[in-house]
């Protein structure tokens, strides 16, 4: 039975997510140039290059942590759902957890959403087109915005952001219709002005013994964009750091 429990945990790739959550998350860390210092703002350009097709959702997103002194505040993850109980089943999300633990709370979107959800709005994305994700200081706390429109404003703490990555969140089962979405212009903006690109990142899977699938995938294309894609073969191993041109 060992044997088999082994197999199982190294090659996960039909059936759902055994996770806790009931999905499978895969991340992206920045790399950022030595020396560039406390960060102001985060930006990520996100394009979806085809509808699911499945009605389960996915999470694609861009995070950062809210930091004061070097010390942690909680973070925060803006980014687009592939969310069928939505119109259209597209939404956007922007919402994310102080350093204890608990749900952040903000500002009320001016956008509806379908389900009263603070967090997730009904936002009508289309797929096959790039989207500009950006996180940045507000008076209150911390904005969210698409394409220069903020979607709404997290109370959190902290005076800096750190830490940024993006990363994939698949409800669905390992073995449903693949998915391939593209991030580029990875970039951040310091506590001094200064604008700093990503130079690479670092791939990180959620392991398979915590129920993640093992069929997923992230790598850097020619032109230096970020590729994630489920249901294909793990082309990438953990831990592997990519450089982006």
């Amino acid at each position: 039975m060992r044997l088999v429990r082994r197999w199982w945990n190294r090659d996960r790739v039909s059936g759902p997510p055994r996770s806790a959550n009931g999905a499978s998350s895969f991340h992206a860390f920045w790399h950022l140039p030595p020396g560039a210092g406390p960060l102001a703002e985060v930006s990520a350009t996100l394009e979806v290059l085809g509808r699911p097709a499945h009605d389960r959702l996915v999470f694609w997103a861009l995070q950062a942590s809210f930091t004061e002194r070097s010390a942690a505040r909680g973070a925060g993850h803006l980014g687009l759902q592939w969310h069928p109980q939505h119109p259209g089943s597209t939404a956007a999300n922007w919402g994310g957890y102080d350093e204890r633990g608990s749900e952040l709370r903000g500002s009320t979107s001016v956008r509806p959403s379908a389900l009263g959800n603070a967090n997730t709005r009904d936002y009508p994305w289309e797929a096959g087109r790039p989207y500009r994700l950006s996180i940045s200081r507000a008076s209150d706390g911390w904005v969210g915005s698409i394409d220069g429109e903020p979607l709404r404003v997290l109370h959190a703490g902290g005076d800096a952001l750190s830490a940024p990555m993006v990363w994939s969140e698949v409800f669905a089962d390992c073995d449903a219709a693949s998915t391939t979405i593209r991030w580029s212009a990875l970039e951040a903006v310091t506590l001094a002005g200064e604008r700093v690109p990503a130079d690479g990142v670092t791939v990180n899977y959620q392991r398979e013994s915590d129920g993640g699938c093992s069929n997923t995938d992230t790598a850097v294309d020619d032109e230096g964009h970020v590729i994630q894609r489920t249901a294909v073969p793990r082309v990438t191993p953990q831990g592997a750091t990519l450089r982006l041109s």
